[in-house]
């Protein structure tokens, strides 16, 4: 990487200040000798300042961070930015392409990390990726959401023994942080190795585009950057919320095979031993609850009502303050609610001034 002047140099590509740039970065080929690349769209400052990736869908079903980027980079307040932005929509191309959080040899690529030049697909990818974009940064935000048939509340993913990760974590500002630990092979792992803090930002679900997730997602990027100050403070400083972390979180599961019909939503606040839902079969039946075994938040919840004994059903996390948890997060929903109908009136109101044109 280069420093001076605040020009940066990635895979050949020379990008002078107050400039943006998009390329690709080739991976490999289709069966049918096509080429594959990953799409970096680089935006460099002005004036010097911290190096920040944004990257999506090393899952290559998950897809809200794509239009996360996407917004990012279309920004108005992004023409304003002191540093540098390597914007990274999607990662995983591969699995893009199928629909599937995998890679073709059913690899995750997010356990492959540092990778290697000589290993499998998974490696070659992970290393490539490390070596080509993620050491010329200083720090990252690693954009998922649930899998597939799994829905996320808007949270943050963070080891806190990282203080310059925890801040991100807490300026990204979404109610919920989970105290993380580093999974090997991940690419919050691989940073943590070379001192690059890292944070990554779980909501909504597998191949949808969930507008409230993303929202929240443009929000918690912008904010980081404000953090960082990679951008000027806001003219108007916009309503922040506190973010609580979780003593532990854990998934409910299934005490049956069944229909599950649950009770339950994203943000909900229970109590121990709550109905959460219930299961029975085709024809009905016995109910068999499924109920909380304790206090918490419901941080993530299945939309597949077909279930298998010991399949995870809602996910609960776990805090101190719970009363004040559960107003934030409720002000935080509906806060989003708000700005999502007041953008589907903008829509509705432009398609109908288009009509009369």
């Amino acid at each position: 990487m280069t420093t001076r002047r605040n020009q940066l140099e990635i895979f050949g590509q020379t990008i002078p200040p107050a400039s943006q740039h998009s390329f690709d970065i080739p991976v490999g080929r289709l069966y049918t000798r096509s080429d594959i690349s990953i799409p970096v769209h680089v935006i460099n400052g002005r004036s010097r300042g911290p190096v920040l990736l944004v990257c999506a869908a090393i899952h290559g079903d998950e897809l809200n961070g794509i239009e996360i980027v996407r917004r990012v980079i279309s920004s108005h307040w992004i023409q304003k930015l002191r540093g540098t932005l390597i914007a990274v929509p999607v990662v995983n191309v591969l699995g893009i392409i199928q629909r599937s959080r995998y890679l073709p040899d059913r690899r995750d690529l997010n356990r492959c990390f540092p990778g290697s030049e000589t290993g499998s697909l998974g490696a070659r990818v992970a290393n490539l990726f490390v070596q080509e974009i993620l050491r010329k940064c200083h720090c990252a935000i690693d954009l998922h959401t649930g899998a597939i048939h799994r829905d996320n509340l808007p949270q943050v993913r963070v080891h806190l023994d990282n203080e310059k990760a925890a801040a991100m974590a807490h300026a990204f500002g979404v109610p919920v942080i989970i105290d993380a630990p580093i999974r090997d092979g991940s690419l919050r792992g691989a940073g943590d190795d070379l001192g690059i803090p890292i944070i990554t930002y779980e909501g909504g679900e597998a191949l949808r585009f969930d507008e409230p997730a993303i929202k929240a997602g443009v929000d918690g990027v912008r904010n980081v950057m404000l953090h960082l100050s990679m951008l000027p403070p806001r003219k108007r400083p916009k309503k922040s919320f506190d973010s609580f972390v979780a003593k532990s979180s854990s998934w409910v599961r299934a005490p049956s095979d069944g229909l599950f019909r649950t009770h339950a939503t994203l943000g909900n606040a229970v109590e121990k031993d709550d109905l959460l839902g219930v299961i029975n079969g085709p024809l009905g039946g016995e109910e068999i609850p499924v109920r909380s075994p304790c206090s918490g938040i419901v941080i993530g919840i299945t939309h597949l009502p077909l279930v298998n004994e010991g399949e995870a059903l809602v996910h609960v996390a776990r805090f101190d303050a719970m009363a004040a948890v559960s107003n934030v997060v409720e002000e935080f929903q509906q806060e989003l609610d708000t700005a999502l109908a007041v953008a589907r009136e903008s829509l509705s109101i432009d398609g109908d001034q288009s009509a009369d044109d």
